[in-house]
């Protein structure tokens, strides 16, 4: 990972990393630890922002309570990431 990226490109790459390397889903907390490190709170609003962007290019989902949100929604609480690239379509 090139650190002198912007921050929001860094945390895309580990979202798309963490999923290519993991089937089903991820939390936006793990692409912040593994960007961030100690200090990964702090990138929590910033991991959401890179999920959101990913999701409308559609490279990801963004679910809740398992079902698919609009990533340009209002939606709080707790979220998971999946890859598009894994899940069957109907």
């Amino acid at each position: 990972m090139d650190l002198t990226e912007p921050i929001e490109v860094r945390l895309g790459a580990a979202i798309m990393g963490l999923l290519a390397r993991r089937a089903g889903s991820i939390c936006p907390s793990e692409a912040a630890k593994a960007v961030g490190g100690e200090r990964w709170r702090e990138l929590m609003e910033p991991t959401r922002a890179a999920a959101r962007a990913l999701a409308r290019d559609g490279a990801v989902e963004v679910t809740q309570r398992g079902v698919v949100v609009d990533p340009d929604g209002d939606w709080r609480g707790p979220i998971r990431i999946r890859s598009v690239a894994t899940q069957p379509r109907a």
